[in-house]
């Protein structure tokens, strides 16, 4: 009749989606994908979830209650930077990373233009009709959102979430994070080339079929 419920039990629950594997939902919360096995084999004996051929949970008003308690403890404790992007995969609905957060994304980490972490923008994109729900979805988290990044001495808080939304998202996968394609990240670190040009030259390296920084410049004169 009841079980405890750890933080790694909460956030696997939240996070699968109907086929993900245990490596796809370990990637969307950065945990080790071992530890998530052990979590889901726990769940799946409780029959909280089933295992079959990618995992699917069985009860979804446990999973509601779930996001409604972690909801709750954002008013004691407001969530980090590196829960702000983990966050969106418990809204069950269809996102990407966009803007600065898709070069930060394809880069694997690897580039970070300076942000300061008292004044942090998350920048996504998301369908058109869901738009008023994820407004709602990161509010019940204290999180404020636009359309627009917002100056720092506008909103509670250091995070704040940047929309942008189109008829359907058009999204990769690398290492769990959903994120617009390459080129749509290219072409906008084009655009902000003096703020970008250590981030296409690492994404040169990193990707076969990206154009040289040279390349870019040549075209571009």
């Amino acid at each position: 009749m009841y079980s405890a419920c750890g933080e790694k039990t909460l956030k696997t629950l939240l996070a699968i989606e109907t086929g993900d594997t245990i490596a796809a939902v370990a990637r969307k919360i950065d945990e080790n994908r071992e530890t998530i096995r052990r979590v889901v084999n726990t769940l799946e004996d409780e029959g909280y979830v089933e295992y079959d051929d990618g995992l699917r949970v069985l009860d979804h008003s446990v999973r509601e209650a779930g996001l409604d308690f972690l909801m709750a403890t954002a008013n004691v404790e407001p969530p980090s930077i590196t829960e702000a992007y983990v966050l969106p995969h418990f809204a069950s609905m269809n996102f990407a990373f966009t803007s600065i957060d898709a070069v930060y994304v394809w880069t694997r980490g690897g580039y970070q233009v300076a942000r300061n972490p008292e004044d942090y923008p998350l920048f996504i994109t998301v369908e058109e009709a869901d738009l008023d729900a994820w407004v709602r979805f990161f509010e019940r988290f204290g999180i404020p959102t636009d359309l627009e990044r917002q100056p720092a001495d506008s909103i509670d808080g250091a995070l704040q979430v940047v929309l942008t939304s189109s008829e359907t998202v058009d999204a990769e996968l690398v290492d769990g994070r959903p994120v617009i394609p390459l080129e749509e990240t290219l072409e906008f670190a084009r655009e902000n080339y003096a703020t970008f040009q250590s981030a296409l030259d690492m994404l040169d390296r990193m990707y076969d079929d990206v154009e040289t920084d040279a390349t870019y410049r040549m075209e571009s004169a």
